[in-house]
């Protein structure tokens, strides 16, 4: 089963999730242990196939860290908050979580565009 271990302390995923707000993009930063590789890819393609059916998905990409650490990021866009709450706290997900490796460790975090004049758009 998967740990989760917020990126800011102060405000983990829970809080996240009542906010009401959109478009917005899922950083989610996993930690495994490189044997348990294989199966956190079987796993998780499995989770975004899942979210892929969801109201409000628009895409998602796993990255996976260059060189030998065993360390993934997953980027997911969606049109709301409140679509990205219903699919991740839906039962079906939820019990989900249980099938990822022991060692793995997941860092979800919710994030906005921001706009920098000059540079980018939000």
């Amino acid at each position: 089963m998967a740990r989760l271990r917020p990126l800011d302390p102060d405000f983990p995923i829970e809080r996240q999730l009542g906010i009401d707000t959109g478009p917005l993009v899922l950083v989610n930063l996993f930690t495994l242990d490189k044997a348990d590789e294989q199966s956190f890819l079987q796993v998780w393609q499995d989770d975004a196939a899942f979210m892929k059916r969801q109201p409000g998905f628009i895409s998602t990409q796993l990255h996976r860290a260059i060189g030998e650490s065993p360390t993934y990021l997953n980027y997911a866009v969606w049109q709301t908050n409140a679509d990205f709450r219903a699919a991740f706290t839906h039962p079906e997900f939820r019990s989900k979580i249980s099938a990822y490796p022991a060692s793995a460790v997941a860092s979800p975090h919710l994030f906005q565009k921001v706009a920098v004049p000059g540079i980018c758009v939000a």
